[in-house]
């Protein structure tokens, strides 16, 4: 902006009005049209939008975050058919796993024993509430349990394998025995060790496989 040279300005004897009225204002004169991108330009291919970015310009001076979460647990012998990041990845996954099988298994249970339960009344009402009664029942428990055993068995089974430094049969199967008796521990010496002698045979059986597939 620029004004008539007055001594007192525009502040003073000055009438602002005046000031401002005599006054003159100009501006920076604009790019050429022959240089402004246009919609045509991004239609017709002739301009990168990548160069919108407002990394464009960094070249290779960006530094990239390296992450790693698809990289799979190293530990010998642990790769198997189903590819497993680490005890969280083993914990998560096969704790739900498990807890959603076992809800499936109860409901086939509990629609099997409530259609078989015998009724003071046939009624069809009775009959379904019997049966939603029985899925109820059956598949909270098994699930709940099933969940339960797996989060114990890959905790135990992580643990054991840190501490040996590597993935096997044999792991698995302590793991599953330590499991199964810690799970019937309050039931009895028998209870107990039939518990950990199926529950081992389990894992022993699922870690074959997952090396043989």
């Amino acid at each position: 902006m620029s004004s008539p040279d007055s001594s007192g300005g525009a502040s003073g004897s000055q009438d602002p009005t005046a000031y401002l009225r005599s006054a003159t204002f100009s501006r920076d004169s604009p790019a050429a049209p022959e240089t402004a991108v246009t919609a045509n330009d991004f239609l017709l291919g002739a301009y990168d939008p990548a160069k919108l970015h407002p990394l464009a310009q960094l070249g290779d001076q960006l530094d990239y975050l390296v992450l790693e979460d698809d990289k799979t647990n190293e530990l010998p012998g642990a790769g198997t058919a189903i590819p497993s990041r680490g005890w969280s990845d083993d914990l998560c996954y096969g704790t739900g796993t498990m807890y959603l099988s076992g809800l499936a298994l109860g409901g086939v249970w509990g629609v099997s024993e409530g259609a078989r339960r015998p009724l003071a009344v046939s009624n069809a009402r009775l009959r379904i509430n019997s049966v939603l009664n029985s899925v109820t029942r059956r598949g909270t428990f098994i699930g709940n349990s099933a969940g339960v055993l797996a989060l114990v068995y890959n905790g135990v089974n992580s643990t054991i394998d840190a501490f040996r430094g590597k993935h096997d049969t044999a792991g698995s199967m302590a793991a599953g025995a330590l499991t199964g008796a810690l799970y019937k521990s309050t039931a009895g010496v028998k209870p107990a060790l039939a518990a950990a002698t199926f529950i081992s045979g389990l894992a022993g059986i699922w870690s074959y496989v997952k090396k043989s597939v």
